[in-house]
């Protein structure tokens, strides 16, 4: 078993440039998006010369397709009742679903949206019907994975229930190629104490692995500009939120983080890096370093 380490690194020059970024900061994984985050992307289309761009420069540098995760749009509000939006939000995970399919990437990872009317129950019946709906649509390997969230507002999937709940309305048949994963900041701003002990914090994975019937499939990587219980999705650098540093090592520590990607989705120190420069980011390299260390 091993681990693979990556972030979601920038992406200037394209997405190829993000994957040499990844390597030549020794990652082993890698998050992208195909889209603009900003925008649906349900007519977005993946080029076959940005496919082949893209595999090349995993190969070189030697990141497997299968430890890359594709971050779905943060537009997408699968949950809601409002039937024009949730009709683009489907859309867009189709396309999403076919873009990273064409890819050859491992995984999707998707905030499920949120329950405006009040009703969560009925709204994780919708997210199933997003995921089942992508699922028929767009046949391949690549899963479609629920990421649980900080839980600010009305969002859904704060809480092993609620993940639980979303996975439980997919399928039998398609449960395969469905999961969910788990950010830290979201665990921790959404009430989940990771930094209280060791103890506590494989508690809180028992209990999403019992709610979902499957251990995560991915995990990002951040520390918490906001409190415990604060709802608020602010990312900082490891060690320098209110998580603190010894929870990463705690979690590195548990056989769940192993043979799935782990993804930092930390501050970047040069966003504004020229689009033919694969230098690895210097935040990315401080953070590497800090858990190969705890390995």
């Amino acid at each position: 078993m091993a681990q693979y380490i990556g972030a979601h690194t920038v992406a200037n020059g394209g997405i190829s440039m993000a994957a040499l970024r990844a390597g030549n900061a020794g990652m082993t994984a890698l998050q992208i998006f195909t889209a603009p985050p900003q925008y649906y992307g349900d007519k977005a289309t993946m080029r076959p010369d940005r496919v082949q761009r893209f595999r090349a420069a995993l190969d070189q540098a030697g990141i497997a397709p299968a430890q890359v995760v594709v971050h779905a749009a943060y537009v997408l509000n699968t949950a809601t009742e409002d039937e024009v939006k949730s009709a683009r939000a489907r859309g867009g995970l189709c396309k999403e679903l076919e873009r990273s399919t064409a890819l050859g990437v491992g995984a999707i990872c998707f905030h499920p949206g949120a329950a405006i009317g009040g009703d969560r129950q009925a709204a994780a019946r919708r997210v199933a019907q997003a995921i089942t709906e992508a699922l028929e649509r767009v046949e391949g390997a690549t899963r479609l994975l629920v990421e649980n969230t900080a839980g600010a507002g009305t969002t859904l999937g704060r809480t092993a229930a609620e993940v639980g709940a979303i996975l439980e309305g997919v399928p039998q048949r398609l449960r395969p190629r469905t999961g969910y994963g788990l950010d830290t900041c979201h665990l921790f701003s959404s009430g989940h104490d990771i930094r209280k002990s060791e103890e506590e914090l494989r508690k809180i994975l028992d209990q999403f692995e019992a709610a979902a019937g499957c251990p995560p499939a991915f995990f990002h990587l951040n520390d918490s500009e906001g409190g415990l219980g604060s709802n608020k999705d602010r990312h900082l650098l490891l060690g320098e939120g209110k998580i603190g540093r010894e929870a990463f090592g705690w979690l590195l520590r548990d056989e769940r983080a192993r043979d799935v990607p782990l993804i930092l989705e930390t501050p970047q120190q040069n966003y504004d890096i020229a689009d033919d420069d694969p230098s690895p980011d210097p935040y990315d390299l401080r953070m590497i370093g800090l858990l190969t260390s705890m390995l």
